[in-house]
């Protein structure tokens, strides 16, 4: 009865114990020992291509493939709006650079990478003299689309008395990198010639289009990758994410 008592016991505190100190950080995530270039490029390199396929023990989402709803693009004489758009590519981005000042609580990413993102529209309005009333397909290419992400962060402790990492702000720039293709279906629902003649055009002047059409794309998919960061700094704690102390002030 004591054996069994005493078993009984110990497998409550193991199970206790063992729970109250798990791990929450997954697999792929490799603590730097120092805030060095080096080891910080490979660590968020590592990282990325599991990190967006989402963490459902900690309720994140997929980034990669992600969906856009609904997304309505005002451009100048045409509004067009993307259903059901399939956004992918990130999980092959390739991180350029990453600065991490803790005691500026700084942190910088620099990264490029191929975006496609594939569903419905609808545009109405007119692009030079075209009248433009079409619905159909979509899809759209970014080639080595380029971004600099500038985060502060601020360190905090939740309810446990546990440290984690926090964002108070940021900022991106971006540029459309090497090129950007369009594929529009039935741009004009009447004729598949001009369809194709006002898609040639889009095409050939992509750089001027995607300054309009392109932003509230890039807008829409780093607010969500930052919001998803952020849940992810709330539940995984400071400790397993660097082995470097947080500076005191």
């Amino acid at each position: 009865m004591i054996l069994r008592t005493f078993g009984i016991s110990l497998l409550f505190v193991i199970l206790f114990c063992g729970w109250g100190n798990a791990k929450l950080a997954p697999d792929f995530i490799h603590p730097c020992n120092a805030t060095t270039r080096e080891c910080l490029v490979k660590a968020t390199q590592d990282a990325i291509p599991e990190f967006v396929k989402g963490i459902p023990s900690l309720n994140l989402e997929s980034l990669d493939p992600f969906v856009i709803e609904k997304l309505s693009i005002p451009l100048n004489g045409l509004k067009v709006t993307f259903y059901k758009g399939k956004v992918s590519g990130f999980r092959n981005c390739i991180v350029d650079d990453v600065v991490s000042e803790l005691e500026k609580r700084h942190f910088v990413l620099e990264f490029h990478c191929n975006l496609t993102i594939k569903g419905q529209y609808d545009a109405i309005g007119k692009i030079l003299l075209f009248p433009i009333n079409g619905e159909g397909d979509a899809k759209v290419k970014l080639v080595n689309l380029r971004m600099k992400v500038d985060i502060n962060t601020k360190y905090i402790k939740d309810d446990n008395n546990v440290n984690h990492f926090a964002l108070k702000n940021y900022k991106y720039t971006f540029d459309y990198g090497d090129r950007v293709y369009f594929d529009l279906k039935n741009l004009f629902k009447e004729s598949k010639e001009l369809s194709q003649t006002v898609l040639n055009f889009l095409n050939e002047n992509w750089k001027t289009v995607a300054e309009e059409f392109g932003k509230p794309i890039v807008d829409y998919a780093v607010d969500l990758a930052i919001r998803t960061i952020e849940k992810f700094f709330l539940a995984v704690p400071y400790e397993e994410l660097i082995n470097v102390p947080i500076p005191k002030f």
